[in-house]
């Protein structure tokens, strides 16, 4: 956190809690010249005040909490992010980077998330590797954990903590993240290709192609072509002009844009589209290209955990 942010927020901090000190003082002195208890010397709409003071458990249950938040500012990071508090309390570590560190962490550190993390793993790793693990040490076979209503449901939980953000608690995806039921890869759908995908991740890049293509109008009649090849009805002149320029795309999406799982490349000629398929995105698609990001699983989760939430996925589409 910059020094700016560090100093408005604790100044911000301090003007409310001194601010609040100082209107309860205030608001509980009798300034008025006439004793407690007594009528104001004032109507309201017929009504005459009485000057009552305010009740002393309030007052008092005001002071305290004024005096636990001075209290709580000290003990925990509450100002910036480099100020641990006098407890040295975080609630998680940034730094840890795999299962192993945070086991190791969880001994010394003060953070709240990583000994709750670490008291999960130590009573559900057992489940996780009788799940996982055939009697010989060895892992068990994907698709035989893809029929083990158990371990599948056991994969549900893992898929719904850790990628349902992404991929939706249903698994159908949005735009941009790809729908998980419908046995339509980018990779590949073989269960040791998806536990690859979510160990290691994947980078999908689409290059941008307006320039190459000679402007809108090449992008355009390419936009015509591949929306052609999905069976939509186009511009005649335009898709022929855009088969020519195809060639480009043929490199990775093939000649006959049924795409190249060994590349990331998306079969064009179905009617499943990652970004939109409407003309208006399949033409940005081309001419400005698309960068799709799976991160890495493996060192956040663990291969035990990855190979459990493999399991389910590929089971979302054998269903089908």
């Amino acid at each position: 956190m910059s020094l700016f942010w560090t100093i408005w927020i604790s100044v911000i901090t301090l003007i409310v809690v001194i601010g609040c000190a100082i209107l309860l003082r205030l608001t509980s002195r009798n300034d008025t010249g006439v004793p407690e208890g007594e009528p104001m010397p004032h109507t309201f709409d017929g009504i005459q005040e009485m000057n009552n003071p305010l009740p002393k458990w309030w007052v008092g249950l005001f002071w305290f909490t004024i005096v636990i938040a001075v209290i709580y500012s000290f003990a925990f990071p509450t100002f910036t992010a480099n100020y641990n508090g006098l407890l040295n309390w975080t609630s998680s570590e940034q730094s840890v980077m795999n299962p192993e560190e945070s086991a190791e962490l969880a001994k010394t550190s003060q953070s709240q998330y990583q000994r709750e993390m670490n008291a999960a793993d130590d009573k559900f790793g057992a489940v996780f590797k009788e799940l996982a693990y055939q009697p010989s040490g060895e892992y068990k076979d994907l698709t035989l954990i893809a029929k083990d209503p158990e371990a599948v449901k056991v994969g549900q939980r893992l898929y719904l903590q850790n990628c349902a953000q992404c991929h939706g608690s249903d698994a159908r995806g949005s735009k941009g993240f790809p729908n998980l039921t419908d046995d339509d890869w980018l990779y590949g759908g073989e269960a040791e290709t998806i536990k690859a995908t979510i160990m290691h991740g994947r980078n999908g890049v689409m290059a941008a192609w307006k320039d190459v293509l000679g402007g809108d109008q090449g992008v355009t009649e390419v936009a015509s072509y591949v929306l052609q090849l999905s069976g939509r009805r186009v511009n005649a002149i335009e898709a022929q002009a855009g088969e020519e320029k195809f060639v480009i795309c043929a490199a990775c999406h093939g000649a006959d844009g049924k795409g190249n799982h060994a590349l990331g490349a998306p079969n064009l000629t179905d009617k499943i589209w990652l970004y939109g398929g409407s003309r208006k995105a399949v033409e940005d698609t081309i001419a400005n290209g698309r960068n799709g990001v799976m991160p890495a699983w493996a060192k956040v989760l663990g291969e035990d955990k990855v190979h459990l939430i493999s399991a389910f996925v590929y089971s979302l589409s054998q269903e089908k």
